[in-house]
């Protein structure tokens, strides 16, 4: 199998509804074992994931990646460990800053495999959204539906 053939996508539905995103960021993630492996069939989810600070890295937190069914007793983790990112010392110290603030978070929208055949997460900075912004979303939503129906 060709390194770029592989097109998987995961995403992070829920967090779209639940939050309004600022900047969106491109991380690497940090795998042991097989894990790549069952990224690559597809048997990952983001629902509930966030990314949070211990010193200066960033981890991952309730991104569940199942465990490989061909994989040994040896080789097994906790589906839903943490996980440490990968970006830059620049993008760090901005996310960093930025979460400091009162009601900001990162948000794990998106993971894939890229084009070398590496593990990506898209994470988003993002803001909780209201009551009145989720139904204001809704009804956009709903108008756009009608609008493509004509």
């Amino acid at each position: 199998m060709a390194k770029g053939k592989n097109r998987i996508e995961i995403k992070n539905r829920r967090a779209g509804f639940e939050f309004e995103f600022l900047e969106n960021f491109t991380a690497g993630i940090v795998l042991s074992g097989t894990e790549i492996k069952s990224i690559r069939e597809g048997k990952a989810s983001l629902v509930d994931s966030y990314c949070y600070f211990v010193g200066t890295e960033l981890f991952v937190k309730n991104m569940n990646v199942a465990e490989y069914w061909w994989g040994s007793a040896f080789s097994r983790q906790d589906p839903r460990r943490d996980r440490k990112l990968l970006l830059t010392k620049k993008e760090l110290r901005k996310l960093q800053r930025a979460v400091k603030e009162k009601g900001l978070t990162i948000v794990a929208t998106r993971l894939f495999i890229s084009e070398n055949g590496y593990a990506k997460l898209n994470i988003s900075l993002a803001r909780g959204k209201r009551e009145f912004d989720k139904r204001e979303s809704i009804k956009e939503k709903d108008m756009r539906r009608e609008r493509e129906r004509d």
